[in-house]
């Protein structure tokens, strides 16, 4: 019998959904070696973009009390104070990004490829070890995913054009409601459709190992399957709206202390920002193992009907 994370469970979509989270809840050594893998590199890519952030700070004039003098009330202001300060550090954050962008997700897809194949193992261990079909994999999810980012920030600007700049430029004031209109109708169209749709590339490798397939014929598998397809949405929907609590529980926890800001330190404040952030990302792992888990079981119970 393999050793599968809900499998004797009957899976219909979402449905069993809370029953695949109490099973992976019971096995926490599945989302320790989800955080080990992902926090083994992590940390240090976020060290060196602290590092960087320091060195450029202290290299690169930044007028800090303009910006914190900026308010909402003063919308106009507070866009010319961010253009100078960008405009300031954008040439040495430009000459970084150059290099440590590409190292960083090459390093991330090298170690995200072999973490994933170990904890889907220890999840299902009758799944057959795939690493390098899951690298072009996750190198094929991050190569779409920056095209969706790319999207939305080309939208960015196009709305900021048309509700900020175009108006400045005519010498009217910008109409901020319009451009936070079309800032949040885009955001959720293209997250939406993201949810609809970046399915195929988390099922694909889950096929790989599950039948030991190559890049070609998982991608395609996974393209053509049929009533599975409505299941494997509803729960990327559902996914992506755990996310969004989970941002909005990790916003809420983080202003907690602020009423008390008069008698607490900066440091404390500080430490419970830090400590907040870490709850979130460990509970986003968390979730992470409950989608596979859930993907691993809906595949077995159709391979098997």
């Amino acid at each position: 019998m393999p050793d599968t994370v809900g499998h004797h469970v009957p899976v219909r979509g979402t449905q069993s959904f809370v029953g695949v989270m109490a099973a992976v809840w019971k096995r926490p050594s599945l989302t320790g070696l989800e955080v080990l893998w992902r926090w083994l590199i992590g940390a240090p890519l976020v060290a060196v973009v602290v590092w960087e952030a320091l060195r450029i700070g202290s290299a690169v004039p930044v007028d800090t009390h303009a910006l914190a003098a900026m308010t909402v009330f003063k919308p106009v202001d507070a866009v010319g104070t961010l253009s100078v300060a960008m405009s300031s550090l954008s040439p040495a954050v430009t000459q970084i990004a150059r290099w440590f962008v590409p190292l960083a997700l090459v390093a991330w897809m090298i170690v995200s490829a072999f973490g994933r194949t170990i904890v889907m193992r220890r999840l299902d261990t009758q799944l057959k070890p795939r690493p390098w079909v899951l690298l072009v994999l996750g190198g094929l999810r991050i190569f779409i995913l920056l095209a969706v980012y790319g999207l939305w920030y080309g939208g960015l600007q196009l709305a900021g054009q048309w509700a900020v700049m175009g108006p400045i430029s005519q010498g009217g004031e910008p109409n901020l409601v319009l451009y936070a209109a079309l800032l949040i109708c885009g955001t959720l169209a293209l997250f939406v459709t993201w949810a609809a749709s970046g399915w195929l590339f988390d099922i694909a490798p889950v096929l790989a190992m599950l039948r030991g397939l190559g890049v070609i014929e998982s991608l395609r598998q996974a393209s053509r399957l049929g009533p599975l397809r409505g299941k494997l949405v509803e729960i990327n929907l559902v996914m992506g709206i755990v996310k969004i609590a989970l941002i909005v529980l990790a916003m809420v926890f983080s202003a907690c202390p602020l009423p008390f800001e008069s008698v607490e330190t900066q440091g404390f404040l500080v430490n419970w920002g830090i400590g907040v952030a870490v709850l979130y990302l460990v509970a986003s792992d968390y979730f992470h193992v409950v989608r596979a888990a859930a993907y691993v079981s809906l595949c077995r119970v159709y391979e098997e009907a």
